[in-house]
């Protein structure tokens, strides 16, 4: 496709949709411009006028419409693969917010369509990705540098939400409307960018606590151990009620370690030569050395530390400049549809690991009875319809 601007039609005109108007009124993606505004809100509409574009209340209107060249979906969660899924089959390109579904089977059902319409962008609005931090760490973990992995663990809780913020909406934290907590609103970009540098894991156990410091029915704290096969293993723990906060990565590697603080601090230590060489080649007297404190380590290693700084909003904007190159056909999608499966996946593994109090294979997930545990919970929630 080759235009100098991606027609944009923004779906639901809330807090992300509002955000990416903004951006694109005020020429910060110069490779794109809305095309139209949905929302089943008629209020909204005064914003569409006031931006000089057409609004609808019906979004399959919008799609259908010639207004609009591609979508993006910042709607409840749900709604994501229904409206992907009508985009894609009436030729419209299209980005979906994360998660690309609330459960595999529903994010499944988006992704085939997709694949049948190979002449379409499909893509995910994974705003870390853009982040220069993580993009550097996928190149360095993915140039085998730093070895196999042997450790990662996650303390991501920097995000506390009081109790008005899940009063706002009345689909927020129900197991109906918005299919779970922490796991599907706040947590999935960390779990696609954990899994998108250390590879998918092959199994988890999980501790969730449900309605633990909030009045809630879903999860508002998680702790999952996770198994990447080969003796590497993975630890992950969110929540919403740390008013203090943490954000602190660790990675952890045959040939050295990586820390990552606050998501933009990030310190690389290189050992010398793998760590099990190291062990097994040093004699004695050093080990007493070491012992007494009197070893150099600066000998054994090298670190350095780099601040990124902070990249909010410029990671949105990157997210949409980058799929309109991908729309006009000169760039790659640093995000394609397709990997929103697996931070779905993990997440359903944990809630169903902490359904049955057992480690769940995410290799071989069984949906099925993921999505029976999450109905049997819809139906005591008695807000909403079954999922199938």
């Amino acid at each position: 496709m080759a235009t100098d601007q991606v027609r944009l039609g923004i779906i639901g005109l809330g807090t992300e949709g509002g955000m990416y108007a903004t951006f694109l009124s005020e020429g910060k993606v110069p490779n794109m411009r809305i095309g139209a505004i949905a929302d089943i809100d008629e209020s909204k509409r005064e914003a569409a006028e006031k931006l000089g574009v057409p609004f609808y209340t019906d979004y399959q209107e919008l799609i259908t419409s010639g207004d609009v060249d591609a979508v993006v979906t910042t709607v409840p969660h749900y709604l994501h693969p229904e409206m992907g899924i009508y985009a894609l089959e009436h030729g419209v390109h299209t980005l979906v917010e994360k998660p690309v579904g609330v459960y595999t089977k529903q994010a499944r059902e988006l992704i085939d369509v997709a694949a049948e319409h190979p002449e379409l962008t499909f893509g995910v609005f994974f705003n870390q990705r853009t982040n220069p931090l993580y993009k550097d760490l996928k190149a360095l973990l993915d140039s085998g540098e730093l070895g196999a992995l042997r450790h990662t663990s996650w303390i991501i809780t920097n995000w506390w939400r009081p109790q008005p913020y899940y009063a706002q909406s009345s689909w927020r934290a129900t197991w109906g409307g918005e299919g779970g907590g922490v796991l599907v609103n706040q947590a999935p970009h960390q779990l696609d960018l954990w899994q998108w540098l250390c590879g998918v894991p092959k199994s988890v156990f999980a501790k969730l606590s449900f309605g633990f410091r909030r009045d809630i029915a879903v999860e508002d704290e998680v702790n999952a151990l996770v198994d990447f096969g080969d003796g590497a293993t993975g630890s992950f723990m969110t929540a919403t009620h740390d008013l203090v906060g943490t954000d602190r990565l660790e990675i952890l590697c045959d040939k050295g370690k990586i820390v990552v603080d606050e998501s933009s601090k990030v310190t690389i230590t290189r050992l010398v030569e793998d760590e099990e060489t190291m062990s097994r080649n040093m004699d004695i007297e050093t080990v007493r050395t070491l012992f007494r404190g009197e070893l150099d380590r600066e000998s054994l290693m090298t670190s350095e530390t780099k601040d990124y700084g902070s990249v909010w909003g410029q990671q949105h904007i990157e997210v949409l400049r980058n799929f309109a190159a991908a729309v006009q056909g000169t760039e790659p999608l640093l995000a394609p549809g397709g990997d929103g499966i697996h931070g779905v996946r993990l997440a359903d593994a944990m809630y169903l690991s902490a359904w049955l109090g057992r480690e769940v294979s995410i290799e071989n997930f069984d949906e099925e009875a993921y999505l029976e545990e999450l109905n049997k919970r819809i139906v005591a929630e008695g807000l909403y319809e079954t999922r199938s």
